[in-house]
């Protein structure tokens, strides 16, 4: 019964920040490609902030949950991770392809940015005074956004760094890199392993948990 416990808790406090943060990405994706030239993802509904047009069983339900779970039976706060379908872009489409490709790219990882900064200003709003609930919402809202936001940046295709990789290089090296993407999600799951294993991304999170703290406090 424990272990339920923790596990509705972890679900009530992550669901609300996880859903958004995942769906106002890929809408944001879809958003921009449309700015862009490229209808693509307008005429399937994809740009919508309607969260049942983005949900993945696997990525958006299925993988949180489990990672959840497994965070609740170890008693550790864990590492929370999903994805919603990708949002469709025919970057032929867009009137600039390799520049626009970054735009395009950087929206998704810039959604979430712009989301932990709302939940950051509202923890700050909150204080001490605030509920326990929400508090722990606006928390989770602040790191679920900025995992994806890092994770998301990472320079391996599919992703949305390897894109903006892909955007910035030389055309002779950026066609080279390119052949990798089908290697991509191998690539990214080993990381993701052996983070959980090793905590290898630790750096690199924490380094932008700081920023963003710094960020605030420039702000308030």
């Amino acid at each position: 019964m424990e272990l339920i416990d923790q596990l509705v808790q972890s679900l009530t406090v992550y669901a609300i920040p996880l859903v958004l943060a995942i769906t106002f990405h890929e809408a944001a994706h879809g958003y921009v490609a449309k700015r862009c030239g490229d209808l693509t993802a307008f005429r399937l509904g994809r740009v919508s902030l309607n969260p049942l047009r983005h949900v993945d069983p696997i990525g958006t339900v299925i993988v949180p949950l489990v990672m959840l779970i497994g965070a609740a039976a170890a008693g550790t706060p864990g590492f929370l991770f999903g994805w919603a379908k990708p949002v469709p872009v025919n970057f032929h489409a867009l009137r600039n392809p390799k520049v626009h490709m970054a735009f395009v790219a950087a929206a998704g990882p810039a959604a979430n940015l712009i989301q932990a900064i709302v939940w950051g200003v509202l923890l700050n709003l909150l204080g001490a005074s605030g509920s326990e609930y929400l508090v722990a919402v606006a928390t989770a809202g602040i790191v679920v956004n900025l995992i994806l936001m890092m994770i998301n940046l990472l320079p391996i295709l599919p992703l949305d760094g390897g894109r903006i990789a892909l955007s910035l290089l030389p055309d002779k090296w950026a066609s080279n890199y390119a052949r990798l993407e089908p290697y991509g999600f191998p690539i990214l799951l080993v990381v993701m392993i052996a983070h959980m294993q090793m905590g290898i991304l630790d750096p690199l999170l924490n380094g932008a948990g700081q920023a963003f703290v710094h960020l605030l406090r420039l702000g308030a």
